[in-house]
């Protein structure tokens, strides 16, 4: 993805970079530490590019009428995030399913979608859910249902340090709410 960066937010993303490595105890005056404020700045302003997007008007560039499947699912859609309790990465994959209702949408804006939400400061509850309402809404589809797991490293490097833990959240409006047999056919069809 080509991102624009904006010099004077990277420039005072980079100082704060430079005042916390130096509260850390460091010299960041130090041969391999000279440019990492500002590698970190851009690091980081790329990693929460979700918040100079809109989510409607990825979608809206690639969706077309169609009355065809039943179902669509797109899975094991990556994604990397921040967790806003800790700052620290959390990952894993998403499984989206979707009834249309007249309209159907390219397959990328799903994985487009995913990470407008993702990188942002997030926890995986809302991740799931504000994906799955964006597609929802935007599609008027008859349902959508969104399966999130991941891997938080907040619980593998710090705290309670369980290295094979994972989380799974799921997410469902419109038709999949009504129907445990459509879920369970979603659920069958992802494996999970």
């Amino acid at each position: 993805m080509d991102i624009q960066y904006d010099n004077d937010v990277i420039n005072k993303i980079a100082s704060h970079f430079e005042n916390i490595i130096e509260l850390l105890g460091e010299d960041v005056t130090r041969e391999g530490l000279k440019k990492t404020p500002l590698r970190a700045a851009k690091a980081l302003y790329y990693a929460t590019n979700g918040y100079r997007q809109n989510p409607t008007e990825v979608m809206h560039q690639a969706i077309f009428e169609y009355a065809g499947s039943k179902m669509v699912i797109v899975k094991d859609i990556e994604f990397y995030s921040f967790c806003e309790h800790h700052i620290l990465p959390f990952f894993g994959r998403i499984s989206i399913g979707y009834i249309p209702n007249g309209n159907m949408i390219g397959l990328s804006k799903l994985a487009r979608v995913v990470d407008v939400f993702a990188r942002r400061l997030q926890v995986q509850e809302r991740l799931t859910t504000e994906v799955c309402r964006e597609i929802y809404n935007t599609l008027s589809a008859n349902g959508v249902i969104v399966v999130c797991n991941a891997q938080h490293l907040c619980m593998k490097m710090r705290g309670v340090e369980k290295q094979d833990s994972s989380t799974t959240t799921i997410e469902y409006m419109g038709d999949f709410e009504k129907d445990v047999d459509l879920r369970n056919q979603f659920f069958e069809s992802i494996k999970i």
